[in-house]
């Protein structure tokens, strides 16, 4: 459509790719992944699916929107969300999966858990990344899982659990604890022969609402791992209590915080509304494209 001399949409210094159980995937623009719950208790109701069918519905929407990683979580991780034993977090996701890759089968999936079992099922039936909010803090052996089915691991930071992680939000030096956190973990993650890593600060974790937004602010000094940075402040707290308002109607706020983050260097962005987020990839790959 616009063709100003001979243009390539590829806007990072270094390519994305992401080896998934033998397949490598390239990315050259930013990701948007879509996030399908199956938690009842979700912090935004929008995203709350009851039913398979009510998940598999909001997957079709995604695909629709060209969608490129759908991301299926069954433990709600909201800062004072309740715990819920493996079997009941199996028994919400595993279907879910199945569903997905059934209608779907060449869709991108993410397993959002920190345990191994569930993490290892999931892959079993398809799925293909593993979004782990511990970090590999909680079971290691998450990285022998990754490990076995060459899997890319999703890396965030986060203190405590989601049941009190609030109360731990103390840093002396906030952006160097981060760093040196993934640094470590990292390693750790490596040394069990996990390949694609990807490295996530956690926004609302364990993070006060000036935090997040310093978090924002230096993004690009994440830039120093060598890892794809992901951002997921997708209708959160830092936004809807900022701006007095509720999480429905943090949608702009969103738009504009994730414009911030692809600036300041996120390769992926975790969201609810993908239409949108893909409206704003589109045009920011647009304008940063390279010249050749």
């Amino acid at each position: 459509m616009y063709n100003y001399l001979a243009v390539k949409d590829t806007i990072f210094k270094s390519n994305i790719t992401l080896n998934c159980k033998g397949k490598l995937i390239e990315f050259d623009t930013p990701i948007i992944m879509g996030i399908v719950n199956t938690t009842p208790d979700s912090f935004y109701k929008g995203s709350r699916n009851k039913s398979i069918e009510d998940a598999l519905e909001i997957t079709k929407q995604f695909v629709k929107q060209e969608v490129d990683i759908i991301d299926v979580g069954g433990y709600s991780s909201r800062p004072g969300a309740q715990e819920i034993n493996e079997l009941e977090e199996l028994n919400r996701v595993i279907p879910v999966i199945k569903a997905i890759k059934h209608h779907f089968p060449d869709l991108i999936i993410s397993i959002d858990t920190f345990r191994p079992k569930v993490a290892r099922l999931a892959l079993i039936e398809d799925a293909d990344i593993i979004n782990d909010i511990s970090g590999g803090q909680f079971d290691t052996s998450i990285f022998k899982v990754a490990s076995e089915f060459s899997a890319p691991y999703i890396m965030m930071h986060m203190r405590g659990t989601p049941k009190n992680m609030q109360s731990k939000t103390q840093y002396k030096h906030l952006i160097k604890t981060l760093i040196l956190f993934f640094s470590k973990q990292i390693k750790m993650a490596q040394n069990f022969g996990v390949k694609d890593i990807i490295v996530d600060p956690g926004l609302g974790f364990s993070k006060t609402l000036e935090q997040n937004y310093d978090i924002i602010k230096h993004l690009d000094l994440f830039n120093v791992l060598d890892k794809p940075i992901l951002v997921g402040a997708s209708r959160k707290s830092m936004l809807y209590k900022f701006l007095d308002i509720t999480p429905d109607e943090s949608l702009n706020a969103t738009s504009i915080i994730n414009t911030i983050a692809l600036t300041n260097g996120a390769h992926i962005l975790r969201v609810h509304d993908v239409r949108e987020a893909m409206e704003l990839k589109k045009i920011f790959t647009f304008l940063n494209r390279t010249i050749e």
